[in-house]
């Protein structure tokens, strides 16, 4: 590669960068210079042109590109990713040796050391996920470096940089065996059916583990259990394995509810001894106000931003209000799983949600635990937008 473009710091941003803060916005760049190319190796330098860290360039939501290195040496080749490759998958070794879970992230972008970057493991199967153009530039030296220290029964990948961050509808098969679908992996002992050449997500959220765990051990037995924005049911089916009366889940998508009946099947769970509903949770809300349905365990898990016909959900401004209305269908001393995967706010932040929601229906609450992203999920102190799951559960109190 030709020699490294020169980012030079603005000085009131200069601090950030001597913290150990990885992520490259434009506000904190003099200037992007005219003609980079995604993939362009940079030094980043202050007003004095004092080497600060070596990165790349990539558009990545607000992003201008990640540091990698703060030597001003170091060679960013397959060398480089195989050396952090190996690093994250040693701080996985007691999820590599545990018989009882096969679906983990091994690879946790700038928790890891390189952001943009994700790698989730599925029972042998490795899923790449490539946040920018940037990134995806180094496919070839990702893929033979992960290959070369993990033992990859087969690869697929993610490319999620089209406009706006979506992602991009293709083969997602990259190299090795082809996996035949559904795949079951397993978290905590619970089945679940994935697809990892289905489009941009592979039917669990891996990030959620210490939640379904927790549902299932300490809080689902015989109750009444409600989960909203339900996607394939996976917190129902860990109600339900952990002695649920009745789950009933409830998600806009058509597919949700094949996926949701797949999910009880792979489980040995008789599905039709729960409710799987297609609606608008906001409507379903309204129905169940107004049947005076009352759950002992409300579960909200909604998208950071959901549009359907009638409702467009902003968790940010919305989610006070979406808690008002699962207060109102929730039990005396029930319990309300309130969870967002939003970056934009902080849990403090997210706690004056729930006090919001609960002076405005005159209730009284108390929190039982909280939870944020697992082990696997490796995050840094220096950039607290990595830790985006915020989860807590709620007791309704009378």
């Amino acid at each position: 590669m030709d020699k490294a473009v020169r980012l030079i710091v603005k000085n009131s941003y200069l601090g950030n960068f001597q913290a150990g803060y990885p992520l490259i916005t434009e506000d904190a760049i003099l200037k992007i210079p005219d003609g980079i190319v995604e993939g362009a190796i940079f030094d980043l330098v202050d007003e004095k042109n004092k080497f600060l860290a070596k990165g790349y360039y990539g558009k990545q939501n607000k992003g201008r590109g990640w540091i990698l290195s703060r030597n001003e040496r170091e060679v960013i080749d397959q060398v480089f990713f195989e050396k952090k490759f190996n690093i994250a998958l040693e701080n996985r070794e007691s999820l590599f040796k545990d018989p009882d879970t096969t679906a983990f992230r091994v690879f946790n972008g700038e928790g890891d050391g390189i952001g943009g970057l994700t790698i989730d493991y599925f029972a042998g199967y490795y899923v790449i996920n490539w946040y920018s153009e940037g990134i995806y530039y180094f496919k070839d030296e990702v893929i033979q470096a992960l290959t070369k220290v993990a033992d990859v029964t087969g690869l697929y990948e993610k490319k999620r940089f089209a406009v706006k961050g979506t992602y991009i509808e293709d083969d997602d098969f990259v190299t090795g065996e082809q996996a035949s679908f559904p795949l079951i992996v397993k978290e905590n002992g619970i089945n679940f059916a994935v697809y990892l050449n289905d489009g941009a997500m592979v039917g669990v959220f891996l990030d959620q583990r210490d939640v379904r765990k927790t549902i299932r051990d300490k809080y689902a037995n015989g109750k009444t259990v409600l989960n909203t924005f339900s996607y394939t049911g996976a917190f129902s089916v860990a109600a339900a394995l952990g002695g649920a009366v009745k789950t009933t889940s409830v998600d806009l998508a058509n597919r949700s509810k094949s996926k949701t009946i797949e999910q009880f099947s792979v489980n040995g769970i008789d599905y039709e001894s729960h409710d799987i509903i297609v609606e608008d949770v906001f409507n379903y809300f309204k129905y169940a106000v107004r049947k005076q349905l009352l759950f002992d365990m409300v579960i909200l898990d909604p998208p950071s931003f959901a549009r359907s016909k009638k409702h467009t959900f902003s968790a940010g401004k919305d989610y006070p209000a979406l808690l008002e209305q699962a207060i109102q269908i929730t039990e005396k001393d029930g319990v309300i799983i309130a969870s967002s995967n939003c970056s934009t706010f902080s849990m403090s932040k997210f706690k004056d949600f729930i006090k919001k929601a609960f002076n405005q229906t005159g209730g009284k609450y108390k929190i039982l635990e909280e939870f944020s992203l697992p082990e696997d999920f490796k995050t840094i102190k220096e950039f607290k937008e990595g830790n985006y799951l915020k989860v807590v559960f709620i007791k309704k109190e009378v």
